[in-house]
């Protein structure tokens, strides 16, 4: 349990009197732009000439991705950018482990930036695995990060996966002076979510094989749903257009989703103590996201197209059709009790509106 409350944010109250479909594009920015009105227009204008480090800390599989790309499609992706360090230490792991000319131009660039107890060709080989006695330093994964938001350049950054240690949350008080960043706001965006609502997005989560877009089929259908008569089963085919396999392809989960959460439970465990650690440090703002709300305040606070449907499925043999059918879902919070899940919309509303009093404020003060 965190030792800090997550408030309730009351969308409701932001209310237009129309209702959007927050799966499509097009509705979804119009949904941004009527609930948070000039609040909208002050972040962009403020991101035009100011930067943020926003370090995103949540469970595995809460959405950190999601918000940081959802937010960059309403305020311009020339704006901010998303950067993951897991996703930067597979790739870099990737590129130098075979390729030696790779791993020289590495070694050259992080010489100049690096300051660590061991050298910068140990921390190489610790990386792709070769001297399985050294640990990878966080100075390390500190000029890896600073590489790639020169890469980025003068963009607004979430950072997803850092801190990723206890140890490592000392670190983020001094990141922004760290990675020679001009002096504006930095801030933690800390994400609760129920342990059960990770469970049933991973045991229902598929893959397109051949553009690896993500969808559940509980949780987040195609269009597409086709029926296996043989194995009575039914399946989502990508209706990604960009794909070769549009409308025709079926996802597939990956190997060991069917299991859940239940080989996460140490990981889960250490993500929940980064997160209480984090609502304790003096001198960072915290922007506190819930992805679940109350059954009992569902109404007074949401709107009902911002509540996560769950789906079923029929199959109508004299038609040959399948039908989809969908109805709220509730889950179990980690109290064991009631409750709705959010949209990531509306998850990112309350994000945005608190992100306005930090941005708006400092640059007014």
């Amino acid at each position: 349990m965190l030792s800090m409350d997550f408030p309730l944010f009351n969308t409701r109250a932001l209310g237009t009197g129309n209702s959007y479909d927050l799966n499509d594009p097009v509705d979804r920015r119009k949904y941004f732009e009527d609930k948070l009105g000039s609040k909208l227009d002050d972040i962009k204008e403020f991101l035009d000439t100011g930067t943020f480090v926003g370090f995103m800390l949540a469970k595995k599989s809460a959405g950190k991705g999601t918000y940081s790309k959802m937010f960059a499609e309403v305020v311009g992706e020339h704006r901010v950018a998303h950067i993951s360090v897991g996703d930067i230490v597979r790739q870099t792991h990737k590129l130098v482990a075979d390729d030696p000319a790779e791993r020289a131009k590495l070694i050259d660039y992080l010489r100049a930036g690096y300051r660590g107890f061991i050298s910068v060709e140990e921390c190489v080989d610790a990386l792709v695995g070769r001297t399985q006695d050294k640990l990878i330093p966080t100075e390390f994964i500190l000029a890896l990060v600073k590489k790639e938001i020169d890469k980025v350049g003068r963009k607004a950054i979430f950072i997803d996966g850092f801190p990723r240690t206890l140890d490592q949350i000392s670190y983020s008080l001094y990141f922004r002076s760290l990675i020679n960043l001009r002096d504006d706001p930095d801030f933690f965006v800390l994400i609760d979510i129920p342990e059960t609502i990770i469970d049933e997005r991973m045991k229902h989560r598929v893959v397109c094989p051949s553009c690896n877009t993500s969808r559940n089929l509980r949780l987040l259908p195609t269009k597409f749903v086709e029926y296996d008569q043989p194995t009575a089963t039914f399946h989502l085919l990508c209706d990604n257009k960009a794909c070769t396999g549009y409308s025709q392809v079926r996802l597939v989960a990956k190997e060991g989703d069917d299991k859940g959460i239940e080989s996460l439970k140490d990981r889960l465990a250490l993500d929940g103590q980064l997160m209480d650690m984090a609502t304790k440090l003096q001198g960072v703002p915290k922007i506190l996201v819930r992805n679940a709300i109350p059954a009992e305040a569902v109404l007074e606070y949401t709107e009902p197209y911002e509540i996560t449907p769950a789906y079923s499925y029929t199959y109508d043999t004299a038609t040959e059709q399948v039908q989809t059918h969908q109805e709220p879902w509730i889950v179990k919070d980690d109290a064991a009790k009631d409750c709705n899940s959010l949209l990531a919309p509306p998850a990112l509303l309350s994000m945005m509106t608190q992100m306005h009093s930090i941005l708006i404020g400092n640059s007014k003060s």
